[in-house]
């Protein structure tokens, strides 16, 4: 499997050239052409899937990535192996984008070993059918260490960060850690972008659910040195490295990153979203320093998501439907259950001509969440906004900016 056997992309190999270290190279990929994340998240700038190789007197692989992008990635890889063979295949993550191409690997290099976790070892006949890994791998422990020559590996199991099996990895030697899915981001290395904004919104839709579980590898991970962060996903971080660790730590303590408010509406016939956007005006007009205001009917969900998580304060303004929450507002309240929102104030606003039923499920879905403090009482809207609404919105407002 030389590298005349693939057409290789001279600008994916231009961001193999990466600057890590003298002996830490990336050899990563760029999926331009993704336009749905996991099927689901919406990547306009597409995807980006990281690997690594450590050479040294033995040499050690870094993960491998989709199977969509594996021509690119065998040629980075035997370009920086210039014709040597790696020792180590160190696998950290099992999701398809990170070990697409574990059974070529194994295929071409039968001498290397795999190193990962029981449950990683134990998860890769699940995706690689007939291939015999017998003798092949190497389990790792909690903070087992592998030596490869100047540099040692020290591994840490971060379960459930987002995966049962997955292990972060620590080299000694650079003060470098290899983080797995954390400190990931949506978009390729290619296009230049805010890191926040795409990284917040990557963490809570895909491990958002796990904060427990991220504080506990945020702990470990203090105990350490580190120099530089490389993650699966999104850029090196080399720089300012108090910054991503602070906004990990607020995010995964379901903590406010900003004091503001934030307000879904779900309207049918606009006269819902008239109510929600004279609030949003009328808490500007207070001195509300931020504002944000979304259609769940035409929003992207994942940063409709995210943006629930950002603000200090939520309000949720629904139309009744069916004798029910108008549907994009009851998707949404599904996404936030599941990715356990909490800790936040939310303030409801429901609307209905003859049977306002909204708000009362609304209130009971909210009350099922962890710290959630429902702002009393919901504000009722009969059909259309009228000044008497307005005076209630007022109100609404004042309770809202009361801390």
């Amino acid at each position: 499997m030389g590298l005349n056997q693939y057409l290789c992309n001279v600008n994916t190999i231009r961001y193999k050239m990466i600057d890590i270290t003298e002996s830490i190279k990336y050899i990563g990929v760029d999926d331009n052409d993704l336009d749905l994340f996991e099927s689901q998240y919406i990547v306009p700038n597409g995807m980006a899937y990281n690997s690594y190789i450590i050479l040294d007197e033995k040499i050690a692989v870094m993960d491998t990535v989709d199977k969509r992008k594996k021509n690119d990635w065998w040629c980075a890889l035997e370009k920086e192996l210039a014709g040597k063979k790696p020792d180590y295949l160190v696998v950290q993550h099992m999701e398809p984008d990170h070990a697409g191409v574990i059974a070529e690997f194994v295929e071409k290099y039968p001498e290397s070993k795999i190193v990962a976790t029981d449950k990683a070892i134990r998860m890769l006949p699940l995706f690689f059918e007939g291939v015999d890994f017998a003798e092949r791998t190497i389990a790792v422990k909690e903070n087992d260490t592998l030596s490869l020559g100047k540099h040692t590996l020290q591994f840490i199991m971060a379960p459930m960060v987002h995966w049962p099996e997955v292990m972060v990895t620590y080299e000694q030697a650079e003060k470098v850690l290899f983080s797995a899915d954390a400190y990931g981001k949506f978009g390729v290395l290619s296009v230049e972008e805010d890191w926040a904004c795409e990284a917040r919104r990557y963490y809570f839709n895909i491990c958002g659910k796990y904060g427990t579980q991220v504080q506990n590898l945020l702990r470990k991970a203090s105990a350490l040195e580190i120099s530089m962060i490389c993650p699966l996903h999104g850029p090196v971080l080399k720089e300012n490295l108090d910054y991503y660790i602070g906004l990990y730590n607020t995010w995964s303590n379901y903590e406010p990153e900003t004091d503001g408010v934030f307000i879904a509406y779900a309207s049918i016939h606009g006269n819902t979203a008239e109510a929600a956007n004279k609030l949003a005006e009328i808490l500007r007009e207070k001195g509300a320093v931020k504002v944000s205001v979304t259609d769940l009917s035409r929003c992207d969900m994942a940063e409709a998501v995210e943006d629930a998580f950002r603000m200090s304060n939520l309000v949720l303004a629904a139309s009744s439907y069916d004798a029910g929450i108008f549907p994009p507002m009851n998707d949404f309240l599904h996404h936030l259950q599941d990715k356990s929102f909490q800790n936040r104030r939310v303030a409801l606003i429901e609307n209905g001509s003859w049977a306002p039923v909204a708000g009362k499920l609304m209130y009971a879905k909210m009350k099922d969440l962890k710290d959630i403090d429902v702002i009393e009482p919901i504000i009722t809207i009969r059909g259309r906004m009228k000044s008497s609404d307005i005076a209630l919105l007022e109100g609404l407002a004042e309770v809202i900016l009361d801390k």
